[in-house]
This record gives C-alpha cells, structure tokens and sequence, in this order.
C-alpha cells in the first residue's frame, strides 16, 4: 500500500516534549474537565438510563464500533505501525470535551451531548485502556510495540481516573452543592481551558516544526480519513437506530470529536512519546478541533 513508510525510520523520531510541558498537559486536561463536569448533574444520567436506546446507539458508536472499524482501517491501509498504534489510541480514548459546545452549535440534542461526555467519561477508565489492548494486540505489527513498551493497564487506568474522573466529581460536587457559584465559574473557566490547551499544542508543534515540516504528509490523510470516517459512522449507526435529528448529529459529532489531548498524554506517559504516535494524535488534537467547527456551522446554519 502506499501508505505504508518502512523505508523511513519513524519509531526514531523523539518529539521535544519535556516532564515540565507534560504536566501543564495533564493540569490543562484536569480543568477541560472540571468545566464539563460543571454542567453536569446527576439527571443527565438519569435521563440516559430512561432513553436506553441512545445510550446504546451512542456508547456503541464510540467506544465498540469505531475501535473495531479502525482497526480494519488499519488492516486495508497498513500504516506505519506506530501510526496504526496512534490510530487505535485516539479510537479508544472518550469524545472530546469540545463536543458539548460543538453539538450547540449544531443545533443539537445539548444535554444529550453533556450526558454521553459525563458517561463515556465514566466508563473510558476501564474501557480505554482495554480496547487499546484489544485491538493492539491483535494486529502484529502494533503489538510488537505494545510488549516493548510493556503497557501497564492498571497505571494507564490509574492516570485516566486522576486526568478525567476526580475532576469530573469533584465538577459534580460544585454544581450540586454551590450551583450559583458553579454558573459563575463556568463563564470564564471553558474558554480558558480551550485556550489553553491549544496554546500547549501551538507551542509543541513550534518546538517541534522541523519534525511536522519533514513528516506531517504520511499523517495528513491517515487523520483526515479516519476523522471524516467517525463521524460518518456515528451519523450511519444513529440513522440506522432511527433517532432524530437533534440526536443524530450529536453522536456523530460525539463519535468524530476524539479526546486527542488524552490520546498525547498517554502516549508520553506510556509510549515514551513514539514518533508516529505522537506526530498523529498532535495532529488530530488540532484537526478535529477544525472539522468540528466546520460541521457544526454548516448544520448550526442548515434550515
């Protein structure tokens, strides 16, 4: 195929990421979610378990269905196998937390979209690193990459729980315990948040531009594709299942918008920041932030 590069030695490349950027991407992940749990209350899941079908047809789309397509897009394409790797890693990590303020835009089903964050949330602890280990085990050349690495799962589960879930409680707590004051850090707190996680990634691909200048073309269409792909596959799963419209473009946006700051953080705590993993989900993190704005504006303005 000619998506495969073993002629170029990608596993070599070390992105510049140092302990210090590390930690101001696990601080900026924390307070992402912090601002997304504000807005979170215990009858948003009580709402999901009364509509069981679109729990279903949501969780599935997410965290069954586009981990499996994935890796038989990585069986057709055969990409690099840290590439292949980095795919499955962004297809196993929960919806980005931009998918709530997207599906707005949208015109979507909102609470819908703040429900299935605070869910998927809740159940990517243990199903991240699972389908991770799943599917990467089960495709030769990324599991060679998985024994080398030694992956743990316990302390992969153990740093999800510290990134996502505490804040997502603690998040909880404020808004139950101190709802006005919940509302009032929630106006200045998101923004914030997004901000900054971009500015870290901007700052990353600036320290580290001669190494997208020279290999950001063997990703370009590996994250494209995959990341139009998720999104068609939410959209096709929610029409199958009959949903509304509202609904449907919230799970397909659910399904495209992919947590990639995880998906890096994961990668230089475990990977030890692998090149083509890393080069990927940097890209992506950037990516369907992009796409996303674009789909939600064009449906946010579709009579």
């Amino acid at each position: 195929m000619l998506l495969q590069t073993n002629s170029l030695n990608i596993d070599s490349i070390q992105i510049n990421f140092d302990t210090d950027a590390l930690w101001m991407l696990n601080i900026a992940l924390g307070i992402i979610m912090f601002g997304v749990s504000l807005d979170i209350t215990i009858d948003d899941f009580k709402r999901l378990l009364s509509s069981p079908k679109i729990v279903f047809v949501g969780i599935s789309s997410q965290f069954i269905l586009l981990p499996l397509f994935t890796f038989l897009l990585v069986i057709v394409l055969k990409p690099h196998p840290s590439f292949a790797l980095g795919m499955m890693l962004i297809a196993a990590c929960p919806g980005g937390n931009v998918s709530n303020f997207f599906s707005k835009m949208a015109k979507g089903n909102a609470a819908l979209s703040v429900s299935l964050t605070a869910f998927a949330t809740l159940i990517c602890i243990f199903l991240t690193p699972l389908n991770l280990q799943i599917w990467g085990s089960l495709y030769e050349p990324t599991r060679h990459i998985l024994k080398e690495v030694s992956l743990n799962p316990f302390e992969l589960t153990k740093l999800v729980v510290l990134i996502l879930g505490i804040p997502l409680i603690i998040g909880m707590f404020v808004r139950y315990y101190h709802p006005e004051m919940a509302e009032k850090i929630n106006t200045f707190i998101k923004p914030f948040s997004v901000i900054f996680f971009l500015v870290l990634i901007v700052i990353a691909l600036y320290e580290n531009a001669h190494i997208f200048k020279d290999y950001i073309h063997l990703v370009l269409f590996l994250v494209i594709f995959h990341n139009l792909f998720a999104y068609f596959l939410g959209y096709l799963v929610s029409k199958l299942f009959k949903l509304s419209k509202k609904d449907t473009k919230t799970i397909s946006i659910e399904t495209g918008i992919q947590n990639g700051g995880l998906g890096l953080l994961l990668i230089f705590s475990f990977f030890n920041g692998l090149g083509g993993m890393a080069l990927l989900a940097a890209f992506w993190g950037v990516w369907d932030i992009f796409s996303g704005m674009l789909l939600a504006t064009y449906w946010g303005r579709k009579k």
